[in-house]
């Protein structure tokens, strides 16, 4: 994936972020009063655009981590994607697969922390 792909692709992811955030708070309102699971979708969505925002940073770079963007990617879809997915069902399957996601973002972090070249400022 080059660096074009990257950042376009991490907008999308972006976009999703906002329109799952907003479907939550709105679509979705009946159900989580029913489940009490509403700070599960809340967290879910945090983490998704907080790295969101992460892989368009590391996209615009000039030595643009594929490692890291791969990590991040996977986490926010493993991560956000079965915290929504349990907020929404209740089903407890899904919280059982969250830390796996929870492990990529910790380890896209650790591959920026160990870069030999920082990203430009």
């Amino acid at each position: 994936m080059n660096a074009s792909t990257a950042f376009r692709t991490a907008a999308v992811i972006g976009f999703l972020a906002v329109a799952l955030g907003a479907f939550g708070a709105h679509g979705l309102k009946e159900v989580f009063k029913q489940n009490g699971l509403g700070a599960n979708w809340v967290t879910a969505s945090q983490y998704h655009l907080v790295h969101a925002v992460v892989l368009l940073a590391i996209s615009r770079s000039d030595n643009f981590s594929q490692l890291a963007w791969w990590l991040f990617a996977t986490g926010i879809i493993i991560f956000s994607g079965t915290l929504y997915g349990y907020a929404a069902t209740g089903a407890l399957w899904f919280a059982r697969i969250t830390p796996i996601g929870g492990l990529a973002l910790l380890s896209g972090w650790l591959v920026l922390a160990l870069r030999k070249t920082p990203l430009p400022q």
